[in-house]
C-alpha cells in the first residue's frame, strides 16, 4: 500500500492539473513543463483550449529523404499528371510536407500569404505552416529558386511528404 501512495504522489492528478492549466490561464502563461517524480508534462495553451503534450520533433531528415516518394509517384500519373509532369519536364523541386496536419499560407487570418507564384525563395524562406495538433510548425522551402505553384488551399489537410508547392531552382 504504502508503494501505491508514493506513485500517486509522484504524479498530478486530474484536479492537479486542472488547477495548473486555471492558473496558465489567469497568468496568460502559454506553455509550462512539469516533473513529478518520474511524470514528466509540458502544457501548452492557444487561445483558451489546452493540451499535454510531448514538444514535437523537427522531421527535417525525413522532409530531405522523401524525394525517393516521387519516382514512386510517376507510375500513378493519372492522380496527378498535372503536378508531375512539370516536375519531370522542367525540372521543378517539389517542397513537400514534413508533417500531417493542416495547410496555412499566412501567419494569421488576414494577414499577407508568405509566397505566391513568382516569388523568389531562399532555403530558410518560410513559404507555408502546416498546423498539428495546435502546434503552427512553419515549413521552409529548403531550396532556392522561384515558386512556380502552390499546389493546395488555404485550410487544406495535408499528408506527409504531400507536395505543397513547386519550385524552379536558380
Amino acid at each position: 500500500m504504502a508503494r501505491d501512495a508514493n506513485a500517486e504522489a509522484d504524479e498530478l492528478n486530474i484536479d492537479g492539473l486542472r488547477q495548473v492549466m486555471e492558473l496558465m490561464e489567469k497568468h496568460d502563461v502559454t506553455e509550462l513543463k512539469l516533473e513529478q517524480g518520474t511524470a514528466k508534462y509540458v502544457l501548452r495553451r492557444g487561445g483558451h483550449e489546452f493540451s499535454a503534450t510531448l514538444p514535437a520533433p523537427a522531421p527535417v531528415l525525413p522532409a530531405q529523404a522523401v524525394p525517393v516518394a516521387p519516382a514512386a509517384a510517376p507510375p500513378a500519373a493519372s492522380d496527378s499528371a498535372p503536378a508531375a509532369a512539370p516536375a519531370a519536364d522542367e525540372g521543378v523541386v517539389e517542397i513537400k510536407s514534413p508533417t500531417v496536419g493542416t495547410f496555412y499560407q499566412s501567419p494569421s487570418p488576414g494577414e499577407p500569404v508568405f509566397v505566391k507564384v513568382g516569388d523568389h525563395v531562399t532555403k530558410d524562406s518560410i513559404v507555408c505552416i502546416v498546423e498539428a495538433m495546435k502546434v503552427f510548425n512553419q515549413i521552409p522551402a529548403e531550396v532556392s529558386g522561384t515558386i512556380v505553384k502552390v499546389l493546395l488551399k488555404d485550410s487544406d489537410s495535408v499528408e506527409y511528404g504531400q507536395p505543397l508547392f513547386l519550385v524552379k531552382p536558380d
